[in-house]
């Protein structure tokens, strides 16, 4: 039962992770609302995941809001 447990945990973290890229995708035409999400995406994501996260969006949003992902991603979960 504990292994079905972290199998599904492990399914609903990467769905987090997933939804987070899209809605990061859907709401980059306005810098404000990008800032908003990718902060709430940090909030919610294991360390793991932030920098599969942090990779991605350097990769598709690297030159638009290169500034953005400086400030967010230097300020995250580096306990």
């Amino acid at each position: 039962m504990q292994i079905y447990n972290r199998h599904v945990d492990a399914k609903r973290i990467h769905a987090e992770l997933s939804y987070s890229k899209l809605i990061l995708a859907k709401v980059s035409f306005d810098s404000l609302l990008f800032r908003k999400e990718l902060k709430k995406a940090l909030t919610i994501l294991l360390p793991a995941d932030v920098e599969m996260l942090k990779s991605w969006c350097y990769i598709k949003f690297g030159q638009q809001y290169r500034s953005i992902l400086d400030e967010c991603f230097s300020k995250t979960h580096l306990n």
